[in-house]
């Protein structure tokens, strides 16, 4: 399994099917959405749970204490034969709950009364009864009818105030609850985010990581609901970064062995050229004389590429990039000579800015001499390979042109894979030395964009800052 594909199965795993799980598939599959989901919703229930609780507890308190100043109201009127208060106004009536007292005599005549408004008669049940009279409410008190020749008194108050009454108590009582709900609900979303984002900084840390540089994940500050998953995923990354150690140590290895043997045949078959006869036999000796060529550069090109692979200690440092091509286009010069190809570097004035790159100057040096060199062997002899040296924006880029017979469009990004060569070519190579410079690019912070050239047949290579 690549590294690619086990990232993405960690950071974006597969959505479960079955059985319950805390976390919804889709847009809610968060951390912070997921803890809002459950969390909000139960804090709306309590607090619509308070409200209702409160309201029913103050409804009871008003009533209690309300018909106990009605019923002591009652008895003093029996008790003392006070005259009824003064006729008030209906505000007073409804909105701040004044009383309203009825006299009746032993006949049940009515006597007198502080409201004459209110059309009620004497209840002939003694104690609290709840009317409606003419679309009002009310709770009604009524004495208990005493001794013979005793007066009877009934006393009314609005019960559309004791149930605004019970509402406002209840009201002020949840004032501070509704102010904390949303505030919590507010920090709730802070943390709940806080904690997502570190999680988040978690899965960045991991998506860094490639097969050049496979390191442990940092514990510190990391959850404990967390950490076995760091641990398994920093366990899982050794065992990665050992896997690709051994990967490129078995490839060295076998081209340090391969290189001896082959390097004793090349010799043997020198020897045995010179005194090889000509004819058939000597042609059969110059095909075997290219196979082994063939070999000896494959194995080269093997070697290169694991050590390339592997970590370097060449530090970055600003590389004079005109320098450095003067420095690739010297050591191949002579491979162009021999196939009489046209070899030049075309750059800007004289006093324009230096070009210069922030990269290891090993990893630059790889990057040209394999573009360069792919660039020799595929164009054909009496041809033209020019190196450009341009800069866009203030940002140097490096062209290497040449008139060979390029690549079909449909091969442009397969062309970067190990031992991949375009059918039908003629020429001779081991297809490494594009995915050598591709992979020497990428540590340079670097990458290299093929396409074919639109005036005649020939392949443009670009290299650029990604």
């Amino acid at each position: 399994m690549s590294l690619e594909v086990l990232r993405s199965q960690v950071l974006c795993p597969p959505a479960r099917t079955k059985g319950f799980h805390v976390f919804p598939t889709g847009p809610m599959c968060s951390l912070r959405r997921a803890m809002l989901l459950w969390l909000v919703p139960l804090f709306l229930l309590v607090g619509a749970a308070s409200a209702a609780f409160s309201y029913w507890s103050y409804t009871r308190m008003v009533a209690e204490f309300m018909d106990d100043q009605m019923e002591q109201l009652g008895s003093s009127m029996v008790a003392h034969q006070h005259a009824p208060p003064p006729a008030p106004s209906a505000e007073r009536v409804h909105k701040w709950g004044v009383y309203i007292v009825q006299m009746y005599g032993p006949d049940g005549r009515l006597l007198v009364t502080s409201w004459p408004d209110l059309k009620a008669g004497l209840q002939e049940q003694p104690g609290f009864h709840d009317l409606l009279l003419d679309g009002t409410r009310w709770r009604v008190y009524t004495t208990d009818r005493g001794p013979a020749g005793a007066d009877r008194v009934q006393v009314f108050q609005s019960g559309e105030f004791r149930s605004r009454l019970a509402f406002e108590r209840a009201g002020a009582a949840l004032a501070p609850v509704m102010i904390l709900l949303p505030l919590a609900i507010l920090i709730l979303w802070g943390v709940a985010g806080a904690m997502s984002r570190a999680v988040q900084e978690i899965g960045r840390e991991a998506a860094m990581q490639d097969e050049h540089n496979i390191t442990e994940l940092p514990l510190e500050r990391v959850p404990h609901e967390i950490q076995p998953l760091v641990m398994s995923f920093n366990s899982l990354l050794a065992r990665l970064r050992d896997a690709f150690a051994n990967q490129r140590r078995f490839v060295q290895d076998a081209a340090h062995e391969l290189r001896t043997p082959i390097t004793a045949v090349a010799l043997q078959l020198e020897n045995v050229r010179c005194d090889m006869p000509p004819g058939a036999c000597a042609q059969s000796l110059a095909q075997l004389e290219a196979g082994v060529s063939r070999a000896q550069r494959l194995v080269d090109q093997m070697l290169k590429l694991s050590r390339r692979e592997t970590p370097v200690a060449d530090s970055a440092r600003a590389v004079d990039l005109h320098a450095q091509l003067h420095e690739s286009i010297n050591a191949l010069i002579a491979v162009a000579d021999q196939r009489n190809i046209d070899l030049g570097l075309v750059a800007e004035p004289h006093g324009s800015p230096p070009a210069t790159l922030h990269c290891a100057p090993g990893d630059l040096r790889s990057v040209l001499d394999n573009l360069i060199e792919n660039a020799l062997r595929y164009t054909p002899e009496g041809g033209v390979v020019d190196v450009r040296l341009v800069s866009e924006a203030g940002r140097p880029a490096v062209e290497v042109i040449d008139t060979g017979p390029g690549i079909p469009p449909d091969l442009l990004g397969r062309v970067f894979d190990r031992f991949f060569r375009v059918p039908g070519s003629q020429a001779q190579g081991s297809g490494l030395g594009l995915a050598i410079a591709q992979a020497a690019a990428q540590r340079c912070g670097l990458r290299i964009r093929l396409r074919n050239r639109d005036d005649r047949s020939g392949l443009v290579a670009r290299i650029e800052p990604a």
